[in-house]
């Protein structure tokens, strides 16, 4: 992760050629095909950044014999412009193959479950031979690994030994939960109601299929090519969980089963914001993720992030001055999936509670609704959509 990071680093400075240097050391590291991949691809962008084109198809083609499947932004990634008239390019595009469904009919939806059963085969096999819990969890859980959990291992978890260390520090917490996770039939009308809510309000929805992992409380959602990411032992709580074996904050990761149709409804959205311009500030971040959940809630009767939005009363104006200071920098880590520096006084991911108010307020004053949702999916000035909402002189005044 270290490389990782200061290549990141290097590359924000514009220090390509080192930033590439940094991504390839990172290579060996990673226990994740799709991590290395991301690196490879990475590397490549540098390569070309720096006019070594030979390179850049080199990492290029690394990156697809790992899986790479993102044609669109392979083709239209401004770092990789130099390399379009490199001799192999056509035939390198030409060979991504491109894994994500595109479907426009809710009944054609996938719902993946089938990692769910291989953790818990892996988990009683490891249990009942304790000398070797990673060979065991690497044969039976992550090397028959699901598109979607691929996908999701290299975003989300940064190791095989990370993922272990926290499924052994809970197990009073894991011996609980397996019920909880084998019922997700039982909210399949629920995921249906919000698909067909959402192609009802736009027409030009897709539905990708939704992929059910166990992870390492990284995260209880995200989207890739593959399809909609969910992290089911962050969202299978009962009344009777026992949940002593972890800190606050690890609670504060924590939901109720019965919020699942909430959270494939806001991981829905995130699928539909390809439209939406690029940008590093924290109110671009804070409004994709308020818009999840403010159209998550408006196509399956709440908001997943119930808990934050109760804690909120009362605090609103206190809120949007402490992120107005932050708003056009750099810092949404401050506002989103900030846990590791909450408390029971200062929620995490107060970020999308700000994002939530902009999205509804715009929403609210649109005489167009349908017309609303297009326009939200497709922010190209995050600036321009905050002053249209009309949210800040609200709170103000």
């Amino acid at each position: 992760m270290r490389y990782e990071k200061t290549a990141d680093s290097l590359y924000e400075c514009k220090n390509y050629s080192l930033a590439a240097y940094y991504y390839l050391q990172s290579v060996p590291l990673k226990d994740f095909d799709t991590k290395k991949r991301d690196m490879y691809y990475n590397a490549a962008c540098c390569f070309a950044l720096t006019a070594q084109a030979d390179s850049a198809i080199l990492m290029l083609e690394k990156a697809i014999e790992l899986g790479y499947t993102n044609k669109n932004h392979l083709t239209t990634d401004p770092d990789l412009n130099s390399i379009h008239t490199h001799a192999k390019w056509k035939k390198l595009a030409g060979e991504v193959q491109e894994i994500r469904s595109l479907n426009s009919d809710p009944a054609q939806v996938r719902i993946v479950t089938d990692d769910i059963y291989r953790f818990w085969d892996a988990y009683d096999k490891a249990n009942t031979d304790s000398g070797h819990v990673r060979e065991v969890f690497q044969q039976f859980y992550f090397d028959m690994a699901s598109p979607g959990m691929k996908d999701y291992m290299g975003a989300k978890v940064s190791s095989i030994d990370y993922f272990l260390k926290h499924i052994r520090s809970a197990p009073l917490f894991y011996q609980a939960i397996r019920k909880a996770t084998l019922q997700i039939d039982d909210f399949r009308k629920d995921f249906q109601c919000s698909f067909v809510a959402f192609k009802e309000i736009y027409p030009a929805a897709k539905f990708p299929d939704i992929y059910f992992v166990m992870g390492a409380f990284t995260s209880g959602g995200t989207v890739s090519d593959a399809g909609l990411l969910i992290g089911l032992n962050q969202v299978c709580l009962s009344d009777d969980t026992p949940v002593a074996e972890f800190d606050s904050k690890k609670r504060n990761l924590l939901s109720e089963s019965k919020f699942l149709p909430n959270l494939i409804a806001h991981e829905l959205i995130h699928f539909q914001q390809q439209g939406m311009r690029r940008d590093t500030t924290t109110l671009s971040h804070s409004i994709k993720e308020g818009m999840a959940d403010f159209l998550g809630e408006l196509i399956s009767g709440r908001t997943a992030n119930h808990r934050l939005f109760e804690w909120a009363k009362g605090k609103e104006k206190n809120i949007w001055m402490r992120f107005k200071k932050d708003m056009y920098l750099n810092r949404s880590s401050d506002w989103i999936a900030n846990s590791d520096r909450s408390n029971a006084g200062d929620l995490p991911d107060q970020g999308y509670w700000v994002g939530y108010q902009i999205c509804k307020a715009y929403y609210d004053k649109a005489p167009d609704k349908k017309q609303a949702v297009v326009e939200m999916l497709n922010i190209r000035d995050y600036n321009l959509f905050l002053k249209l909402s009309g949210w800040e002189e609200k709170i103000e005044n």
